[in-house]
């Protein structure tokens, strides 16, 4: 995580912590507390880690993530060292997460702004009713990725599905 090392970092260890205290943590951070870059370690596949953060700061989970991981996102800058489950970066508004591996059905769903990029595949509905999100993935997409799309883009380096 390059020039981090010389800055602190918080570090939230899921393994010993309850989710609902991290992401209660992440909702209270402001514009002054969000200056600190934070550091989720063992997610192991825990549903909605970075949901509904809105400030300005830089989060990196080094794990698989579950179900709608930063869903709703406002501002953060999110980074999944991993695969990602179901509907991540769900209704995003603004901001940027990017995922480090695949990602699921429903990647960037219903997103209104912000940016995802996905280095890997993504599965069907990628994009599903788009509001105005970029998208980029970095492989191929499953079916039906962008329906009811009614603005943003989808950019897809690899191969795309039927009924795209």
């Amino acid at each position: 995580m390059g020039a981090e090392n010389d800055m602190a970092v918080e570090i939230f260890d899921i393994e010993t912590g309850e989710l609902r205290e991290l992401n209660q943590r992440l909702h209270d951070l402001n514009e002054d507390t969000a200056k600190t870059p934070w550091r989720i370690v063992h997610p192991r596949g825990a549903h909605a880690i970075a949901a509904g953060v809105d400030s300005p700061v830089k989060i990196d989970i080094e794990g698989h993530v579950g179900y709608y991981c930063a869903g709703m996102n406002q501002q953060a800058q999110i980074t999944v060292h991993g695969m990602v489950g179901v509907g991540v970066a769900e209704n995003m508004m603004s901001g940027m997460v990017r995922v480090k591996g695949h990602a699921s059905q429903s990647a960037g769903a219903t997103g209104h702004g912000g940016l995802l990029v996905i280095e890997g595949d993504a599965a069907s509905r990628c994009g599903i009713s788009m509001k105005g999100i970029d998208i980029v993935v970095g492989g191929s997409v499953g079916h039906m990725s962008c329906f009811m799309a009614q603005a943003g883009h989808l950019l897809v380096c690899g191969d795309a599905d039927e009924a795209l």
